[in-house]
């Protein structure tokens, strides 16, 4: 299978190319300076000349807080940009797998957010990517929806890459405490993208498999404070240094743009009709650090986490 990814330098991109060899597919990457979100017109062009399967729309302007004050450009790139790729993959009439976020909701559930939840962003992003989701559906049914929340990777700019950085240098670090969500991996999103990808090419009339999806890691909530303990615990058995993590909240770390409190998605709507379950989180870390520093022989195992 031959898939055409929008974006080069992007986590889910880079990891759906990492985890091609595994399913025993290609990737193509469509990125600046031959394609830009912001100026789409070549859209067509471009993914006609890819001859894909199946096209991913994973790129999108992500900078959360500066699109408060680009909100022109982030609507250009997250919303025209994603219905331009949208409006190509019609025109090739291959399915279309498009990259949405948990900054839909306002975060104010108390609760697992469904699809079925109202909308209602907090910021410019946000809005942005659920502009963008909405074009996708206009322009095209072939169309499949992930929404993910809280990504990192071995690569790319993200929470683990960070926190790794700053535990270099720092003995204490103040992370935010009232924030939950469910941290994601981009190589487990890109699993998923795989295997989805071919049941949406094998099954070209099944509309259960298209539409709005949730898919969130598995296992418990978890703070970003949370999140940072876990990452040093692991850095800790691998040799590094594991800094005190200090919990404090939103309100002591101000932001341009509001982050919603409640992040976590409800997955039961990808599980029934893709048979897709992402594993726990904490799994999937050990994983990422085992990239990023190396292996521990005392990580957590699967039968650990269900004691």
């Amino acid at each position: 299978m031959r898939i055409a990814v929008t974006g080069t330098s992007g986590q889910v991109a880079q990891a759906l190319a990492a985890r091609a060899g595994a399913f025993g597919g290609e990737v193509v990457l469509i990125g600046r300076p031959d394609f830009d979100l912001a100026v789409p017109d070549n859209a067509a062009a471009m993914f006609t000349a890819a001859k894909p399967d199946v096209i991913v729309s994973a790129a999108a302007y992500t900078a959360v807080d500066k699109a408060e004050s680009e909100p022109e450009l982030a609507y250009r790139i997250n919303a025209e940009g994603a219905g331009a790729v949208a409006r190509a993959a019609a025109s090739l009439g291959v399915p279309l797998i498009h990259l949405s976020t948990d900054y839909v909701f306002d975060g104010s559930k108390s609760g697992d957010w469904t699809e079925g939840d109202a909308t209602g962003p907090l910021g410019i992003y946000g809005a942005t990517k659920l502009a963008g989701e909405q074009a996708v559906l206009s322009a095209t049914a072939d169309a499949a929806i992930l929404r993910v929340a809280w990504v990192y990777a071995p690569f790319g700019s993200n929470f683990v890459r960070t926190m790794l950085r700053l535990g270099e240098t720092r003995d204490a670090l103040g992370i935010v405490a009232d924030q939950i969500g469910r941290p994601t991996s981009a190589l487990d999103i890109a699993d998923a993208i795989w295997r989805m990808a071919a049941r949406l090419t094998a099954n070209p009339d099944d509309a259960s498999l298209r539409g709005i999806f949730h898919m969130p890691a598995g296992g418990p909530a978890a703070s970003w404070a949370d999140f940072a303990q876990a990452i040093f615990a692991a850095a800790a058995r691998r040799g590094k240094k594991s800094p005190h993590v200090e919990r404090i909240a939103t309100s002591a770390y101000p932001t341009p743009a509001h982050r919603p409190a409640n992040s976590l998605l409800n997955g039961s709507k990808i599980a029934h009709a893709h048979g897709i379950t992402l594993p726990d989180w904490r799994l999937s870390l050990e994983t990422v650090m085992d990239q990023l520093i190396g292996t521990s022989d005392s990580a957590p195992r699967q039968e650990d986490m269900k004691r």
